[in-house]
């Protein structure tokens, strides 16, 4: 019924025999542990976890042609005063080489375009200028997968994502249709996903002390919207907290969008500029 206990005593060299191996064994285990923990450490470019929340002080360049109920908008380039637009960006490190990126931005402001061509306004050709008192939003948002590449003081990110972007023109038109101020109110928009593309290198001076320069792509083909959007930025941190610093940078995002439908629409928008964010690292 019960098996001897004869045959699994251990006498007491044999224990103590087992118990150095083990202790060997264990001990080998462990420096091989703390060696790969040692190896694997990020770079000190990196943080776990942070979130930057600040804004980028563009000087704005926009070109837009739409077709529009009341006739055909096409604008030439315009050179907005400059101004502030909120951002916000988070990363977030897995494991030791592998992460996670967010970028999130939205221009609103106010445009006042001239309307040229075959502007038609409730059905009657206008002969002249027309003015338009319209209202642009763009919504541009990032998330990528990044793989970082070295350690120590510099380490390389290559990023794989999706972006989503929505642009929407909305406001009214006014002109003189055969001697009689004529108005007319519309809006065209659209919003789509699509690939992105990422390439990063950051560099640490000291824990505290950092530079980057990033670069990313976004095209997207197929369906109703066609285009791409490319930016880059180059940008220094600094912590005189622990866990609260400092970032400054200057960028440029092209944006060049295409609606191919029964209202076609273009949108050529450069954005260029230099940004501050309060960043915290966790």
């Amino acid at each position: 019924m019960f098996a001897s206990s004869t045959s699994t005593r251990l006498s007491p060299p044999r224990l103590r025999h087992l118990a150095v191996r083990s202790a060997m064994l264990l001990g080998i285990v462990g420096a091989a542990a703390a060696g790969t923990s040692a190896h694997a450490e990020p770079s000190v470019a990196l943080d776990r976890a942070s979130i930057s929340l600040g804004a980028f002080y563009a000087d704005p360049r926009i070109d837009i042609g739409a077709d529009t109920q009341f006739g055909r908008i096409d604008a030439p380039d315009s050179n907005p005063k400059h101004t502030t637009i909120p951002r916000i960006k988070a990363d977030l490190l897995i494991g030791d080489h592998h992460g996670l990126n967010f970028d999130y931005y939205r221009y609103d402001k106010n445009y006042t375009p001239t309307l040229s061509g075959a502007t038609v306004i409730n059905g009657q050709t206008v002969t002249g200028t027309a003015s338009a008192d319209a209202d642009l939003q763009l919504d541009l948002a990032k998330l990528a997968y990044k793989w970082w590449l070295g350690e120590n003081q510099d380490t390389f990110g290559i990023g794989l994502g999706a972006a989503y972007y929505s642009a929407k023109l909305e406001g009214s038109a006014t002109a003189l249709v055969n001697g009689v101020n004529a108005t007319a109110r519309d809006s065209v928009s659209e919003h789509a996903f699509a690939p992105l593309v990422e390439l990063a290198w950051r560099h640490a001076f000291t824990p505290n002390v950092r530079m980057y320069v990033e670069a990313s792509g976004i095209k997207k083909n197929g369906g109703t919207i066609n285009g791409h959007i490319y930016g880059g930025n180059v940008g220094v941190e600094w912590f005189p907290f622990k866990n609260v610093g400092f970032v400054a940078d200057y960028g440029m995002s092209k944006i060049a969008l295409r609606r191919d439908s029964t209202r076609n629409a273009d949108l050529n928008i450069r954005l260029a500029g230099p940004s501050a964010y309060v960043k915290m690292r966790f």
